[in-house]
């Protein structure tokens, strides 16, 4: 179920995905105008944009413990948000155009809204926190299904 308490990893993993988002807010497509989504996705990505944020910092099953096969778990989610890092350096070299925004990295498509929840899906299987999971597919359905639809809509 987990334990209660800090998660300085859960803090880290939030600066990761913060500050790319705040640099981005200058440095959006200049096409990027999104006004009609889909509003069933867009109540699943606030609700689970604030149970993630809340639920990655209060389990401080997610900090570093002994190492163990099971810490495969935290590598793997760790490598996700580093191939975010990745992805976003490779965005602000680029002409930041939508497409640009809506890439693949490494086969994994709309990466900018796929790997972070890759990556703290691994974190709650590694930490063993259910909260953390259902909260990151509730994300996921909408984050990863907005992008979708935007990457649909440049492509038809």
């Amino acid at each position: 179920m987990g334990h209660l308490g800090f998660s300085y990893v859960g803090m880290i993993y939030l600066f990761m995905l913060f500050i790319p988002n705040i640099i981005w807010s200058k440095n959006q497509p200049a096409e990027y105008e999104y006004k009609n989504e889909n509003r069933i996705l867009i109540i699943f990505e606030r609700i689970g944009q604030v149970l993630v944020s809340c639920t990655v910092l209060i389990f401080s099953d997610f900090n570093i413990h002994s190492f163990s096969v099971w810490s495969i778990w935290l590598i793997l989610s760790f490598a996700f948000m580093l191939i975010y890092e990745y992805w976003w350096i490779r965005y602000f070299k680029s002409h930041k155009t939508l497409k640009d925004f809506y890439s693949s990295i490494f086969g994994i498509p709309v990466a900018g809204a796929t790997l972070p929840i890759l990556a703290f899906l691994f974190l709650g299987i590694y930490g063993n926190v259910i909260w953390l999971v259902i909260s990151t597919i509730i994300l996921g359905i909408g984050h990863i299904g907005i992008h979708l639809n935007h990457l649909k809509d440049i492509t038809d």
